[in-house]
């Protein structure tokens, strides 16, 4: 096992190109099944994500080949195996393997999924939107069983907006028989690059990135080429970057409109952005202010980069409160910030955190993949050096980080962990 070290107090500067979207390629590739003809994925960031459902898909039958970052899947031969354990557990996105199995096969057997630890992110709306198509879905010694001798269109409306169950139950419905309506749907911009893959696969889906989403079922879906939207998450963090430790910095392959509701915030701060087609041009104030965000579904603020925004926050001046309605126990960065001498208190679903902290280089802990950026983002303000631990879920979801960071200038390097270091990791 490895560890991430940052040595603070050196000052960003250059260019810095945003990888493929996370969130969407862990649904693209599941997508991929429905097909009866290879599927060829462009732009696919080089995280572990990827490599854990490229080798699901080959579990099944799947034959893929990749090339830099395209990925060409031959879905002919799969079969509907099943997936109980073993890399379903890794990641939590490999549910989609349900919609996208179900819709193909008419059954699936897949394996609760894993991923970052974020409180309770429950699947019944997945559930209820695969039994509104006629699938019969229970729960036997750990796996999800879903079973259909057919599946026929239905209106769905979701009791809550999920991004996840908005896109299961496109996989599983562009197959159905009939039309399918998807009422409360999530509007993410992942969700429109989804239905894009399927409608130049065949679908007939209207309304993807709006609340209401039709879709009308046919017989076929054949293979693509397909190429994925820039990942506004990494985008975003790399803008926060920019902001807390920058002196000029300009974010490549980025689509500005993703990411309004942080831009706005990040202005507010007093950080001067100018947005060309696909760059940010970002230049931090000398005097930040603090500001309060809450987190929203999409187009609102995402909760994704929350935790990354708590780290800025420490440096602006006056008191900020970080909300969070989506997911309300993630403040689980909050005492690693503390260990670094942040000044942060949890109340209910929201981090009251106050300014101008003297951050202290300190060994700290990435529980979940956004709290791993919110602690390198520290770690580059901090004076001294930073010890991360809990890599893995950092690389889940950035690709090349360390080497990105190190052409805009970073200190940052990777160490191995020595046996008492991963004694107390696994212990802790």
């Amino acid at each position: 096992m490895h560890k991430l070290l940052v040595e603070g107090g050196t000052r960003l500067r250059g260019q810095v190109r945003v990888s493929g979207a996370k969130n969407s390629a862990v649904a693209l590739l599941p997508a991929a099944i429905l097909a009866e003809s290879p599927v060829t994925i462009e732009g696919l960031p080089d995280i572990s994500d990827v490599g854990i459902l490229s080798d699901l898909l080959e579990e099944i039958g799947g034959q893929v080949k990749k090339d830099g970052r395209t990925i060409h899947i031959d879905p002919s031969n799969m079969v509907s195996m099943p997936l109980p354990n073993g890399k379903v557990k890794k990641l939590r996105a490999s549910y989609y393997f349900m919609g996208a199995m179900l819709g193909r096969f008419n059954k699936a057997v897949i394996g609760l999924p894993g991923g970052c630890h974020l409180g309770p992110r429950p699947i019944d709306q997945h559930i209820k939107g695969f039994e509104a198509l006629g699938a019969e879905v229970t729960n036997e010694q750990g796996a999800i069983y879903l079973r259909a001798k057919e599946l026929r269109g239905a209106r769905i409306y979701l009791d809550v907006v999920s991004v996840g169950a908005t896109i299961n139950i496109m996989l599983a419905a562009v197959r159905a028989k009939g039309k399918t309506v998807i009422e409360n749907a999530a509007k993410e911009p992942e969700i429109i690059d989804v239905a894009t893959l399927l409608t130049s696969m065949g679908a007939k889906i209207k309304g993807a990135g709006t609340d209401v989403i039709r879709i009308e079922g046919v017989d076929q879906l054949n293979g693509c080429l397909h190429t994925i939207i820039p990942d506004r998450i990494e985008a975003g963090t790399y803008t926060i970057m920019a902001a807390a430790q920058g002196d000029e910095m300009i974010i490549d392959n980025v689509i500005p409109q993703h990411l309004e509701s942080l831009l706005a915030k990040l202005r507010e701060m007093g950080v001067t952005i100018e947005e060309n087609d696909e760059q940010l041009y970002v230049r931090p104030g000398k005097n930040l202010k603090s500001v309060d965000i809450k987190t929203l579904v999409y187009p609102g603020f995402p909760t994704d980069l929350q935790q990354p925004f708590t780290s800025l926050l420490t440096q602006a001046e006056g008191t900020g409160v970080v909300s969070d309605t989506i997911y309300q126990a993630r403040f689980k960065h909050v005492d690693e910030l503390r260990r670094m001498n942040a000044s942060i208190k949890v109340e209910g679903g929201s981090a009251i955190v106050s300014g101008q902290s003297n951050l202290q280089g300190a060994k700290v802990k990435a529980t979940d993949l956004r709290a791993g950026a919110a602690l390198v983002i520290a770690g580059l303000m901090a004076d001294g050096v930073t010890e991360i631990t809990g890599v893995d879920h950092i690389e889940r979801g950035y690709e090349n980080i360390t080497n990105k960071l190190i052409e805009l200038g970073a200190k940052v390097w990777y160490e191995e962990m020595s046996e008492e270091e991963v004694e107390q990791f696994q212990n802790s």
